[in-house]
Order: C-alpha cells, then structure tokens, then sequence
C-alpha cells in the first residue's frame, strides 16, 4: 500500500492537487493507495504526552507502519515544509522507520527549491527513511484552478511515483 499524506489545510490547496494527482496514477497502475487528508482528520498539536494517542494519530500510526512507501504532499511556508506535515511526523514518530518516502510541494516562487530538505533530513537521521531522490516543486503556473495545468507537470508526478515504486520494490525484495 502507497500511503499519500496531504498536509495543507488550506481549502483551495495546490498541494492537494499533486496529491490527488499522485494517487489517480496509483491507482491507474493498480496499486493500492490510501490518501490521508490533514485538512479532514485533524491531528492535535503534538505535546510531547497525551497527544500520541489520540484515535486520529493512531489510525495516521498505522497506515504509516503499513504502508510500502508515503508520499508527503505540502504547501511551501516561510522556505520550510508546513507545520502540518512536521506535526504529523512527529505525533507518529517511529512508524516511519525505514519507509521510502517521497515529496511533493507547492510554493509561491522559486526561491523555496530546497524547502524539502529539512523534513528530508530529519527522516533520514531519525528513522533511517530512503528519501526518493527526486521530487515534486511546483509554483502556479503548473496549476490551472482544481487541476495540473499541463503535461509538463503530469509528467513530474508520473516520474515520482515511478521511482517511488521502483525503490519501494527494491528494498522490500532486498
């Protein structure tokens, strides 16, 4: 199972687009996905206690620890993923050992090109996460209102969610 989690939870989100766009071409190539929006389960502020048990962080938990790989679908604020996606990560912590894990986000400019390597860094140092080595950054002409403006773009999903699939299947028949 590929698990997309789409962090923004801004109601008109172009990271949600890639998101959704990531999953037609899964499920066109007979994969099963999950599509985990934050923008409809909340999860709590992470504080260090009780926030780990709530139901939602719970369930995210599990289909994170199922899961063959999770693409992470993000706004760009302030040259960073969201606080969404870090809050996710770190409510569900240790399910992410191991996992390949691939980006996609969407960003006002240019000048954010490498606003994935935090996150990137952090789930390779913590839990030894395989980061596919490509990913998605997409500013607003790649978007034409709810859909992906052209093939150019179409083309960046595909080749994300092909080398995803690639890397997942190799580490899981290494």
């Amino acid at each position: 199972m590929i698990l997309v989690l789409s962090s923004s939870l801004h109601p008109d989100s172009r990271s949600r687009i890639l998101a959704r766009a990531c999953v037609e071409k899964l499920e066109s190539l007979g994969e099963t996905t999950e599509l985990f929006d934050l923008s409809q389960t909340k999860l709590p502020a992470c504080d260090g206690a009780t926030a780990y048990g709530d139901p939602n962080v719970v369930a995210l938990s599990k289909l994170i620890g199922a899961a063959d790989a999770v693409l992470i679908a993000s706004p760009v604020y302030n040259y960073d993923v969201n606080a969404a996606a870090k809050n996710a990560v770190e409510l569900t912590g240790k399910a992410w050992t191991g996992k390949v894990v691939g980006m996609m986000l969407a960003a006002g400019g240019q000048g954010s090109y490498m606003s994935a390597m935090g996150l990137a860094n952090s789930l390779m140092l913590d839990f030894r996460c395989h980061i596919v080595p490509r990913f998605i950054y997409a500013t607003g002409e790649s978007f034409e209102g709810n859909d992906l403006a052209d093939e150019s773009i179409q083309d960046r999903v595909d080749t994300l969610v092909t080398e995803t699939l690639h890397l997942s299947t190799a580490i899981k028949e290494g």
